[in-house]
């Protein structure tokens, strides 16, 4: 690797010689062990390909990362994307190439893709309590920052180190009632800044929380939760300025996942600027957005600031594709897509169109709805004025890229599926959606390692 790439382009380059075939379920028989490269040469369409199925929009990726990239060059604020959302060395190159200081990670088996495909700069979202991880960070190449929330995770980290050299950067992480980890209070964060700076193995580089555990809407009282909880990270950010407990001169407050990072940035970006000879070190906001590359037609469509803001919002870059196999009573079909292939934890899949044949001419499917999924199956309701028939084909609207990837290995791109060209699709399809231009061209075959 070139030291100054951010992530190996020979590496991701070489995903074009991987082999394709039964092991993935995307692909087709008729494709069965021709490489990547191959089976993109031969320009296969969607209408080739079988169900079920996941594929993504090139043209609603593209203009989400080009719009995150944008908006944070605008306000001055780094951008570490949580890769756990794809798991795709090929969409963190795209997210990297657009100016991401580096890629944010959950755990060390994530770590180590990333260390496979070079990625430089690195955020692990958690704390180092493996033994076995730790000594890896602590010997890894790449620029690795990890969160402390206790003393005494900042005591095992040392008992682990001892009799080493090793200096692993951390980040004090502070929480918030009802949240997932974190310190639970500024004085708690305090005593595990002070711990690191005793310490012979770590040191202090910023300070890290999230504020997605504590809300799940854009109401009154979601937004006054989160923006209550970063108001109290910035205080633990100035005590920690004042009590000289960073031992870097350059440090990074991070927080943002895809839902608020709006608030983040009004809340916390009056703690960004230079130490130069005023004492203090520099400081840098960050934040780790990463459903915002894919999107989606549920959850994050109606929560993200854009959506909120109502100005350019990120499009859906994901859709299933499933087949009527039953239509066993009124206003019941079932269709050969479950919990296996798609998401549901955010929000059932929504009908969105319906034709004779994957690939071929769609219609709206208005007043059909999603009722149950089974490991296989998703049972459909439809009003009485729709026909369905078995062999029919419905496309989707997902919700939740996070739990959309990990059950794909191999995810066909399309050039365009007709419906990012006037934001997210809507819920059940539109004719919008169902008129617009479409190039169903398989453009790339996305990757993925969970």
């Amino acid at each position: 690797m070139n030291t100054s790439e951010a992530i190996s382009a020979s590496a991701v380059a070489g995903l074009a010689d991987l082999r394709p075939d039964w092991r993935h379920k995307a692909v087709p028989a008729s494709a069965n062990g021709t490489s990547h490269a191959e089976f993109l040469a031969a320009k296969h369409t969607l209408a080739e390909l079988q169900t079920p199925l996941l594929t993504l929009d090139a043209r609603a990726l593209k203009a989400n990362a080009d719009r995150l990239a944008a908006w944070c060059d605008d306000h001055g604020i780094l951008l570490a994307p949580h890769g756990k959302t794809t798991m795709s060395p090929q969409l963190w190159a795209e997210q990297l190439k657009r100016g991401a200081w580096g890629i944010t990670l959950a755990n060390y088996a994530q770590l180590r893709v990333a260390e496979e495909f070079g990625v430089r700069n690195l955020l692990l979202a958690n704390s180092l309590t493996d033994p076995q991880a730790i000594r890896w960070v602590a010997a890894a190449n790449a620029t690795i920052l990890s969160w402390v929330d206790s003393v005494a995770t900042v005591a095992l980290i040392e008992g682990t180190l001892t009799g080493t050299d090793a200096v692993l950067d951390v980040m004090v992480e502070l929480g918030g009632h009802g949240g997932r980890t974190g310190a639970r209070s500024v004085e708690a964060a305090m005593d595990v800044a002070r711990a690191v700076r005793d310490s012979q193995h770590l040191r202090l580089v910023g300070v890290s929380g999230y504020e997605g555990a504590l809300a799940h809407t854009a109401d009154d009282a979601g937004l006054a939760a989160v923006r209550g909880y970063l108001a109290t990270m910035r205080l633990l950010h100035e005590e920690l300025l004042a009590s000289g407990l960073y031992g870097s001169d350059s440090v990074i407050i991070t927080a943002g996942g895809s839902a608020y990072f709006d608030d983040v940035v009004s809340v916390l970006s009056p703690c960004v600027g230079t130490g130069s000879g005023t004492g203090h070190p520099t400081v840098d906001l960050m934040i780790r957005s990463g459903a915002y590359i894919v999107h989606d037609d549920g959850f994050y469509r109606g929560i993200s600031p854009f959506s909120r803001e109502g100005d350019q919002p990120f499009r859906a870059g994901m859709h299933g594709w499933a087949r009527v196999v039953s239509q066993p009573e009124p206003g019941l079909a079932i269709l050969d897509a479950g919990k296996r292939d798609l998401p549901f934890d955010e929000g059932f899949p929504e009908p969105q169109l319906i034709g004779p044949a994957l690939g071929g001419a769609m219609e709206p499917l208005e007043g059909a709805r999603i009722t149950a999924i089974n490991d296989q199956h998703c049972f459909m309701a439809y009003p009485a004025n729709v026909t369905v028939t078995p062999g029919d084909v419905v496309r989707l609207g997902l919700s939740h890229p996070c739990t959309a990837f990990d059950k794909w290995t191999v995810i066909p791109v399309l050039a365009d599926n007709g419906s990012s060209g006037n934001g997210s699709s809507s819920g059940n399809g539109s004719s919008a959606d169902a008129g617009s231009p479409a190039d169903l061209t398989v453009v790339d075959l996305i990757h993925t390692f969970f």
